[in-house]
């Protein structure tokens, strides 16, 4: 592998503040997560070198066809728009590459007529989370750390503790004391993370505690202030792109966490169109949820920041975060695109859930988010039916297999208010005789059809 080829797109690349009043820039080979200067995140800014956009698209293209293992990753086979890290650096479990589902049951249900799913829980950790990790673990092993150290309510830790396994690092996880989903926790302790969880503290704790230990010299930070974690997340925009023909969405909905997806999606949409293999942009909607919804209050003000939530609150615990650090890359993609910004309740999270598994896909409750939204704004009339409308479903469904199952069996309730969920998808198992017509019945019961 050519290392010159790594860099083809970008003439140079460094970190830079993101703070408007300071733009102070570092070199790629410093260990840094916020600017020395004045505190705020970083992103890591480019200089194109000028490449013909058609040569860029048709080179992606083949690379589908090789056999090289950066090749076969969905991430790295766009290396041209990634900072540039050595091959012999680089920690890969051919990420990416997530399929684009066309939803009919889901389009019905929220009243559009056309609705396609990109399915980030295909990665090999079951979340879109591997995307960033890639990138970030493969800067960690270029820069010499030992440690990798995260904050995490499960995908984040699931998805550092296996690219640290694949690299022979040590991880450190530390959780919230409750209210995390047991899957999540399984794959960190399966890969072999220390995995340390935080009695009486919530992300927004246990993120400042991870923040202050990763100013040890040999430990290296992988949540989303990370500005590596975001430039593997960017791809999720141009692989999207690449499996749509370069044909731009009218609309691209995400569910809002720690907001890193938001701001990683609009940084590839900046940059792909100052590269011109895009002449315009989607409109980027964020979705939180009620409990857990500081950006969608700012919005609704007009405010210019956010207020914290002390104690977010939802089952969607993917987006259970009062405090999210990319709240102002957020704010911008919001404004820049003219995109929505939505709060959805619980019942409308787990009536999504439901609908999207009748189309054959489903997601963890966090990715069902993304369907309430498009219903409610359809609803609002916000969203016309004809339009392109590609959701993000950011985890697998067995991520939470416990909201499933008390979904279905009338067991699930909204936890803010403690009332029972209604439940209209509901698909509880049935008991039955053990006899040939006590089971024959239900082989033309039309409860059950799609």
């Amino acid at each position: 592998m050519d290392e010159a080829i790594m860099r083809s797109l970008w003439r140079e690349a460094a970190l830079e503040c993101l703070n408007e009043a300071c733009r102070q820039r570092y070199p790629l080979t410093e260990k840094l997560f916020a600017c020395p200067s004045c505190g705020d995140l970083l992103w890591i800014a480019y200089e194109p070198a000028g490449e013909e956009p058609d040569v860029a698209r048709a080179r992606w293209r083949e690379r589908r066809l090789s056999d090289d293992p950066l090749d076969q990753s969905g991430v790295w086979r766009f290396r041209e728009c990634l900072p540039p890290i050595a091959p012999s650096h680089i920690v890969t479990l051919r990420e990416g590459n997530t399929p684009i589902y066309r939803a009919r049951f889901c389009a019905q249900y929220a009243g559009v007529r056309d609705l396609l799913f990109k399915h980030l829980g295909l990665n090999p950790t079951g979340s879109f989370k591997d995307y960033g990790m890639t990138v970030a673990v493969s800067q960690a092993r270029a820069l010499g750390a030992r440690i990798l150290l995260c904050a995490s309510t499960g995908n984040t830790s699931a998805s550092m503790a296996a690219y640290a396994a694949r690299a022979g690092m040590r991880a450190i996880v530390l959780i919230p004391g409750e209210n995390v989903a047991m899957g999540k926790v399984a794959q960190a302790l399966e890969y072999g993370a220390v995995t340390l969880q935080v009695k009486g503290a919530n992300f927004d704790d246990v993120l400042r505690l991870v923040r202050e230990l990763s100013a040890r010299p040999d430990v290296y930070l992988l949540n989303s202030l990370n500005p590596f974690r975001i430039e593997g997340q960017k791809v999720i925009f141009i692989e999207l792109l690449d499996q749509l023909g370069w044909e731009v969405p009218e609309h691209l909905v995400v569910p809002g966490g720690n907001l890193g997806n938001s701001a990683a999606l609009f940084k590839a949409m900046v940059e792909l169109r100052q590269l011109g293999l895009i002449a315009r942009w989607p409109k980027l909607t964020i979705v939180q949820a009620q409990g857990a919804s500081p950006l969608v209050e700012a919005v609704a003000r007009g405010a210019k920041c956010i207020t914290p939530v002390a104690q977010p609150r939802t089952r969607a615990t993917a987006i259970r975060i009062g405090h999210p650090v990319n709240w102002k890359r957020a704010l911008r993609a919001l404004e820049a695109t003219g995109g929505f910004c939505v709060a959805v309740s619980e019942e409308e999270i787990a009536e999504a859930k439901a609908a999207i598994g009748r189309d054959g896909i489903g997601c963890e409750p966090a990715s069902a988010a993304t369907l309430a939204a498009v219903k409610k704004l359809r609803e609002q009339g916000k969203l016309v039916p004809s339009e392109t409308i590609v959701a993000l479903l950011t985890g697998h469904l067995l991520k939470d297999p416990e909201y499933t199952l008390r979904y279905h069996s009338g067991q699930l309730d909204d936890v803010l208010t403690g009332r029972p969920l209604s439940g209209r998808l509901a698909n509880p198992p049935i008991s039955v005789e053990p006899h040939l017509d006590a089971i024959a019945r239900y082989f033309y019961d039309g409860r059950f059809s799609t």
